[in-house]
């Protein structure tokens, strides 16, 4: 497919055309990829909170079903073009002469001329899976010319569509900003919750050093906080909430905030734009993957508040002093919706109601805070902290007449025990890795080495290397604090005794399940790499994949592969001794044929399955 000297000189021409005016936003200058002109359904916005990241995109709904038609939302030509088991699947990425980018995800196959490219290339190369970046005007497309059919693939959890615009500089921008009139959206943004939380040692909610999580009350077509919160010191506020579009039940994302104290606006933020170099510092925009956060974070790189500089959205009252608030929710229709909420300034109190006492000392590690709640103890309550050489003095931070909670700021530096009179606590933290420095930490057993981008922000480091000699247990802080980058680690497993060449790390997840790291042995040490703190465990298999013919005929090979535990790896098949393109759905399990041609398969059929143990099954039949 080569560019006609035609739409080669149109688009030449439209490049130079919008190369005079700013990048950014181009209203009706897009055509919905998806039932133009029609009503369109979605699962999915732009900046809705997922797992570990923001949605970048739309989702279009398909009812269910593979096989929609989708449009060129824009003339333009193939900038990229993948065929994946993972990720975006199969998909499509437009270059536009206004340097924008558009992406389409999840394909169940590319049209004829797109799919008979991209698989000539694969059998070129006998590779299953291939991204391939052709010349620009190479293959050129039209707008609205049907370039595939919308699918199921890659880490898609239903048939539709996902459909992203990007900036020249590979940027994702909300497209509902372009203007889809087939989408329809009247309704304002829910909240679910707000939260208020400490920002320094000092700061108290409600008298106490904690996290209060609040749900707002319906207040006429707005919500409010129906009780006046007590602070000390800085706080801030983070939410929780969705927006919904009409006709459709998914709980989507809203991208603007506007906190107003009184009548005065203190802090705006806007998601309109993802830079993907940075999209895992969504773990420090958030708590926990849920909740927003309303306020400036020195070392997080998105450019989302205005003003964006230190203590921008720090609340601070001075005592009996109150002030109302609003947070101003507002979605990509300018759908609106308030929640009101009023504060008081306290001065800090000794004697806080802090409700039932641990049995014993309850320690808790609050980024940069050591937290220490104990029940009240006849024996005393002047806890002694000891760093290096020195010891220090502490009364309770606050007390009632059955506990007691001491705070540490780590930055002056980590206790090895804490004598709190009724029994000595020692705090897990190893040491203090700063970001954005290379370092290696070494104590008997491991090995960690941080690259200078490995950290989102500091990090107090826990390691603990429990279980047995036969079944070790390395467990590294907490699954909730986050990675930008791997570490490497090096892990001491000398006393493990079993079939090391099929021994590999796992971490552990919910219920125990075990999902696979990796790693290479060297001598009695495992050396592997994760971007994910948690528990990791040796795990050994030595079970072949299953495979199970579905269809063998001289039209199609079949198959369903399955792995028990580390995972399908690598899979390749020969008819007649010709290699032949598989095509793989992991989701389903299902595995099956790609002919270049329409010559039928007759003679020996081989499949060959590998598993990331690297066990290997074979599957041997004959079509006549």
């Amino acid at each position: 497919m080569k560019l006609s000297k035609f739409i080669f000189t149109f688009l030449a021409f439209s490049l130079f055309q919008f190369q005079l005016f700013p990048q950014g936003v181009i209203q009706d200058y897009f055509r919905s990829p998806v039932k133009p002109g029609g009503r369109n359904f979605l699962s999915g916005n732009f900046a809705e909170l997922r797992p570990n990241h923001f949605h970048t995109g739309l989702d279009y709904k398909f009812g269910g079903v593979e096989g929609e038609p989708i449009y060129a939302a824009a003339d333009g030509w193939v900038h990229r073009i993948k065929i994946s088991t993972y990720g975006y699947g199969n998909v499509i990425y437009l270059k536009h002469p206004t340097g924008h980018i558009t992406l389409y995800g999840h394909l169940r196959n590319f049209n004829p001329a797109l799919q008979r490219y991209l698989i000539e290339k694969m059998y070129d190369r006998q590779v299953n899976e291939l991204e391939v970046y052709p010349e620009p005007g190479e293959l050129p497309v039209l707008k609205g010319e049907r370039i595939a059919d919308g699918g199921n693939s890659g880490s898609s959890g239903g048939p539709h569509l996902h459909f992203e615009i990007r900036d020249s500089l590979d940027q994702a921008m909300d497209p509902l900003l372009f203007g889809f009139p087939e989408v329809l959206d009247r309704l304002a943004p829910t909240p679910q919750s707000i939260a208020f939380v400490p920002l320094e040692i000092d700061s108290r909610i409600n008298g106490k050093f904690q996290r209060l999580e609040i749900t707002p009350s319906p207040n006429g077509a707005n919500y409010r906080v129906p009780n006046t919160i007590e602070i000390t010191g800085p706080v801030g506020v983070e939410f929780r909430g969705f927006d919904q579009l009409d006709g459709a039940p998914n709980r989507n994302g809203f991208p603007y905030f506007e906190l107003i104290e009184e009548d005065s606006t203190l802090l705006k933020l806007l998601v309109d734009q993802v830079n993907f170099n940075f999209s895992r510092q969504f773990l420090l925009h958030t708590h926990q993957n849920r909740f927003t956060k309303l306020y400036h974070q020195p070392e997080l790189k998105f450019d989302f508040l205005s003003p964006n500089q230190p203590r921008a959205g720090y609340l601070n009252l001075a005592p009996k002093k109150e002030k109302n608030y609003k947070l101003i929710l507002k979605d990509a229709y300018n759908n609106t919706r308030e929640i009101s909420f009023s504060l008081r300034g306290k001065d800090a109190v000794h004697q806080v109601a802090d409700g039932t006492a641990p049995p014993r000392a309850k320690v808790e590690y609050l980024g940069n805070i050591l937290k220490i709640e104990a029940p009240i103890s006849a024996e005393g309550g002047l806890a002694r902290f000891y760093v290096g050489a020195h010891s220090f003095e502490m009364l309770p931070a606050y007390q009632d007449a059955q506990s007691r909670t001491y705070l540490w700021d780590m930055r002056f530096g980590i206790p090895e025990e804490v004598d709190i009179c009724s029994e000595v606590v020692i705090p897990n933290i190893q040491a203090l890795i700063p970001m954005a420095e290379e370092k290696l930490f070494a104590k008997r057993g491991v090995q960690m080495h941080f690259e200078e981008n490995s950290l989102l922000e500091d990090l107090y480091l826990r390691v603990e290397d429990r279980g047995s000699m036969t079944n070790p247990r390395l467990e590294i802080n907490d699954p909730n604090e986050h990675l930008f980058a791997p570490i490497e680690v090096l892990w001491d497993v000398s006393g493990y005794t079993g079939n090391r060449q099929k021994t590999h790390v796992y971490q552990l997840g919910n219920r125990e399940r075990r999902s696979f790291v990796g790693g290479t042995w060297e001598d009695g040490n495992i050396r592997f790499k994760t971007r994910n703190f948690g528990t990791f465990v040796l795990a050994e298999d030595q079970t072949k994949p299953t495979i199970r013919p579905l269809r063998v005929n001289s039209a199609e090979i079949r198959f369903t592969i399955t792995d028990n535990l580390s995972g399908i790896q690598h899979f390749e098949a020969w008819v007649d001794g010709k290699w032949v393109l598989m095509r793989y759905e992991h989701k389903r399990a299902l595995i099956w044929s790609e002919k270049l041609d329409k010559q039928a398969f007759q003679g020996p059929v081989i499949l060959k399955v590998t598993d990331q143990a690297g066990n290997v099954a074979e599957w041997k039949g004959t079509i006549s």
